[in-house]
């Protein structure tokens, strides 16, 4: 298992750095820098913007600026935000815990509704819980989440009066539980409905692949009752992808949902990279994306372990068919 470990591991390091070379690539491509943007407002002149440029090392080739930029990661600097001045970390640490609260909100409640929806729609197809579940699905991968947050909006917030519309906490109360759960739940519910459709599809093509299976069919002729069948082989069966299913959306919690907190006004991981974009704060851009690949790059180690671990087949590198 460590040697097949130390082979994932190997894979992964020039993968992220590719990554991190390719968005620092691009961000250099696009047009503008901070110090223009300071400088179109006209109070600063063009002597203090070249200043800028220096002092950034904007005017440094794209070879040095990244390999200042790398030499100082791996020195565990992510460095300063051109806009701001604070420390990259520091930014990012402020943002991570309201994305938790938030994505991981709504992935959980996702995930607590569509595997027992996905597990009776394969059990009972084309009964009301099949139909359940295709709903389910087609408002999740039909309706975009900005229409879905505007529609909840309109609805609870403005038309009912019910819920607020922006925000994590109300404007100068206390920040009590309570007003943080009132103002969860809407921008939670749409990033649990998002997540619906696909949990639900793979949970169900999961439980029918596995009921087809021979040892279903002898557990069945073993004279098992339906409950046991369907706890102790049709779900222990489909764990192993529905809890792939499951990990892979262990980025998204981290990273948080960009739309959903523009909309909302959630100060999360995603509005912070949506504001450094828009204020051309490429440091700041370039900490949420080493972030964010490391989650992803940890999250697909642990399901490689879990499938080495479940299969020896996947530690050995044959093909599993």
């Amino acid at each position: 298992m460590i040697r097949y470990v130390r082979r994932r591991l190997l894979t992964v390091i020039p993968v992220f750095f590719g990554i991190t070379l390719l968005v620092f690539c691009f961000l250099s491509l696009a047009p503008g820098t901070i110090a223009d943007l300071m400088g179109e407002g006209g109070n600063v002149i063009y002597a203090d913007q070249a200043a800028l440029e220096e002092r950034l090392g904007l005017n440094d080739p794209l070879p040095v600026r990244y390999a200042h930029w790398l030499w100082d990661l791996l020195h565990g600097d992510l460095g300063e935000s051109w806009q701001t001045g604070r420390s990259v970390s520091e930014s990012i640490a402020q943002r991570v815990g309201p994305s938790l609260i938030l994505t991981g909100s709504g992935v959980v409640l996702a995930i607590i509704l569509a595997i027992p929806l996905g597990v009776l729609a394969a059990w009972r197809p084309r009964s009301a819980w099949d139909k359940l579940s295709s709903a389910c699905s087609m408002v999740s991968f039909g309706v975009p989440g900005f229409l879905l947050s505007l529609l909840l909006v309109y609805v609870f917030s403005l038309q009912l009066g019910w819920l607020p519309s922006a925000r994590m906490y109300t404007t100068g109360a206390s920040g009590s539980l309570g007003d943080l759960l009132r103002h969860l739940i809407l921008p939670a519910s749409v990033i649990c409905l998002s997540n619906l459709g696909e949990l639900v599809k793979q949970t169900r093509s999961a439980c029918l692949e596995t009921m087809g299976e021979d040892y279903i069919r002898t557990a069945w002729a073993k004279g098992l009752r339906s409950r046991a069948v369907l706890l102790r082989h049709v779900f222990r069966g489909s764990l192993l992808p529905i809890l792939t299913t499951v990990l892979t959306h262990i980025p998204h919690i981290i990273g948080g949902s960009v739309v959903v907190e523009r909309i909302f006004g959630w100060p999360g991981m995603g509005s912070l990279m949506f504001t450094a974009i828009l204020s051309r704060d490429y440091a700041l851009v370039m900490g949420v994306t080493v972030v964010i690949a490391l989650t992803v790059f940890a999250t697909n180690l642990l399901l490689d372990l879990i499938y080495g671990l479940a299969d020896p087949r996947v530690r050995q590198g044959r093909a599993v068919r």
